[in-house]
């Protein structure tokens, strides 16, 4: 564990802080200014930093924007007299673990000390296992293409917009775009847009001017300020009120921007990632999120399909949250069984990767025995279902192009085939394997022939369509494979979209082909039943 730092120009008080430490085991270093505590952060850290306000030179406030900047995780106690109570509130607002007024009751300051010290060694935690966990698992051919689509955009500026379904990793992916770009070693602040209210949230982007407003007693840095030379993460963009878009418009198109209650100008060098669950372009054509700020978003689009479309990535992310809840609850992971792992895998799991890993908490906590079966997952979610293995189970799969491009979106330049959580389809050329299901919908004699042909010789209707296709061609029927081509294509889009409930992105993954190939299938053949999700 590292040293407490203690950091004050009063002798006396360094000693006092020194001797009570020192009883509770804990190792400090003293200094007598807030200069020699900054040189020394070039090369060492403290585990917590006690620091007193008024100093010769620099004060405990500059040294605390200074810690809070390079270290925004270490804890920092502000040491204040009942006079500057004022500026101990500040600090509380600027970022400091807690205040102590003097003079002080030295045991009340050990315990506050103490509580620095364990969120200080909890946060340690948490970044350890950060690191000691892979930014993004998976193996489907789409994952793949998403960790190209990073590899591509490493050494590169550029605003990247991420779009899904909730519970899809987009957080996840903006981390790993900032830690493979230039600006890895600076600032990463991510904000929800969503979970501030409306009255505040403009102050957290941009900060505020001491009494811009009532409760502003010193002037306070924002995200934007905070994430200088980094990255800022805008999550749940489209949820971000119009008058606010119209700001962060301007800080998007020339780099600069106020604070609440200020006059001048504040030059922002900050790399965005927006993401949201939203239709953005829905959202423009109903007037809610402005159409230029969402051509300035939509530079780079990475598109995070649902898990449903990741299917054979269910096994290995159930395991990896398995032993992640048996790690932090100190007890044995458990496993699902074959037959648990595969109704899992058939699961719909509309929460996607977040509902995964809640659930595989669940287990943990919940599920009787080290091996895991059907019968012991939650009622709500073995009730009613009927299970069968899922088609991606044992079988081999082909890599679904989903990118900007493949969603048909206007304004935005698309990196090919970057999609975070895909599952197994074909190349979008519209080309799919034949199954022995999936000549319902030919005509004729071909359609009838089939009805009648005996269910167990399934290898019957390639002579059936052998025979159509002689007939058609005797009777000098124009383009013979345009035309059975287009009967293939409805009767296996058709049988899809019944298996699915006429859910089409399903339709798609179970057929192999792209999610636009399919639209655009159905749009052609004039099929109907196909639900849009």
């Amino acid at each position: 564990m590292k040293p407490i730092w203690i950091v004050d120009d009063d002798e006396s008080i360094r000693w006092v802080l020194e001797k009570a430490l020192a009883r509770e085991n804990l190792a400090t270093r003293s200094f007598a200014n807030a200069r020699d505590a900054m040189d020394a952060l070039q090369t060492s850290m403290p585990q917590v930093l006690v620091s007193d306000i008024r100093m010769p030179g620099e004060s405990g406030l500059e040294l605390l924007q200074m810690v809070k900047e390079k270290h925004p995780g270490l804890p920092v106690i502000i040491i204040t007299a009942f006079s500057d109570l004022d500026s101990a509130v500040a600090a509380f607002q600027g970022g400091a673990f807690e205040y102590l007024a003097k003079p002080f009751d030295i045991d009340k300051a050990v315990e506050l000390i103490r509580r620095a010290l364990e969120e200080s060694l909890r946060e340690a935690d948490i970044e350890q296992a950060v690191a000691d966990t892979p930014e993004i698992l998976g193996q489907a051919p789409a994952m793949q293409d998403v960790f190209r689509a990073i590899g591509r955009l490493s050494q590169s500026n550029v605003t990247v917009l991420i779009t899904g379904e909730s519970g899809t990793g987009k957080e996840l992916v903006a981390r790993a775009l900032h830690k493979h770009s230039p600006r890895a070693a600076q600032p990463y602040i991510a904000l929800n847009t969503a979970a501030i209210p409306k009255d505040l949230l403009e102050s957290e982007l941009f900060g505020h001017e001491r009494g811009a407003f009532t409760g502003a007693q010193a002037t306070r840095r924002g995200r934007f300020e905070q994430a200088e030379n980094g990255t800022l993460f805008l999550d749940e963009i489209g949820d971000m009120p119009f008058d606010l878009q119209t700001r962060l418009l301007r800080v998007l198109s020339d780099g600069h921007f106020y604070r609440v209650g200020g006059h001048q100008p504040l030059k922002a060098n900050v790399r965005v990632i927006a993401a949201t669950h939203q239709n953005l372009e829905q959202r423009v054509k109903e007037g809610l999120f402005r159409e230029d700020l969402y051509h300035r978003l939509n530079v780079i689009r990475l598109r995070l399909p649902s898990l449903r479309e990741r299917r054979e990535d269910i096994p290995i992310l159930a395991r990896h949250f398995l032993a992640q809840s048996a790690k932090q609850l100190g007890v044995e992971a458990k496993r699902l069984s074959d037959s648990g792992m595969q109704f899992l895998s058939g699961l719909e799991l509309p929460g996607n990767v977040r509902q995964l890993e809640n659930l595989c908490n669940w287990i943990t906590v919940m599920a009787p025995g080290q091996t895991v079966e059907v019968k012991d997952l939650p009622h709500d979610l073995t009730h009613g279902q009927e299970f069968t293995p899922p088609m991606t189970a044992g079988m081999p799969s082909r890599p679904v192009p989903a990118f900007a491009a493949a969603d048909g979106v206007s304004g935005g330049a698309a990196m090919p085939g970057a999609s975070i959580v895909s599952g197994a389809a074909a190349p979008v050329n519209g080309s799919a394997s034949a199954g022995p299901n999936g000549l319902n919908g030919l005509h004729g004699s071909l359609s009838s022939s089939l009805n009648a042909a005996s269910a167990t010789d399934k290898s019957n209707w390639i002579a059936l369509l052998e025979s159509e296709a002689a007939q058609m061609l005797a009777a000098g029927q124009p383009e013979v494979m345009d035309a059975l081509g287009r009967q293939f294509e409805s009767a296996l889009i058709k049988t899809a979209l019944r298996h699915t409930h006429g859910r089409k992105n399903d339709a798609a993954v179970r057929l192999g082909i792209g999610r636009n190939t399919i639209t655009r299938k159905i749009h052609e053949l004039g099929i109907d039943g196909a639900k849009e999700e």
